[in-house]
């Protein structure tokens, strides 16, 4: 394993939202620890949604200016894994197997395809394992 780390789409929304200050504190720690280690990875698809929810449904939303910056600053350097065919046909294994929702079964698959060793977030169960990755809730 190579020690890296998948941060879900979540994480990011939480760094940024003021509405609970235990848990921005929490996802702002992962994204730093995350771009200091350089083990932090994200997908094409943690950017697009967040991309979705921060501009219009936050509690102060995000212009396009700083989305343009935190696209540069903060997701660039993270973004390991893009679409492809293989990307998706191992997500559309993990969704028979583990009876998944799409967009999570594409979450596990590209954790999995990077190698990470952890994916954090909240949508799955905690200490789930998907053969070497597990999943772990940083809010708990």
């Amino acid at each position: 394993m190579s020690g890296r780390c998948f941060l879900d789409t979540n994480i990011f929304i939480y760094s940024i939202d003021r509405r609970d200050p235990a848990k921005e504190q929490r996802a702002t720690e992962l994204i730093r620890s995350s771009h200091r280690s350089l083990k932090g990875v994200v997908s094409f698809q943690v950017v697009q949604e967040f991309f979705n929810v921060a501009p219009k449904r936050l509690l102060v939303p995000m212009s396009l200016e700083l989305a343009q910056l935190y696209l540069e600053r903060v997701f660039l350097p993270l973004l390991r894994v893009h679409s492809s065919a293989r990307l998706y046909a191992e997500a559309l294994a993990l969704q028979s197997r583990y009876q998944l929702s799409w967009f999570d079964s594409l979450i596990v698959a590209a954790a999995i395809e990077a190698a990470c060793a952890i994916l954090y977030s909240e949508d799955l169960q905690h200490g789930q394992r998907f053969g070497d990755l597990q999943i772990q809730n940083p809010f708990l």
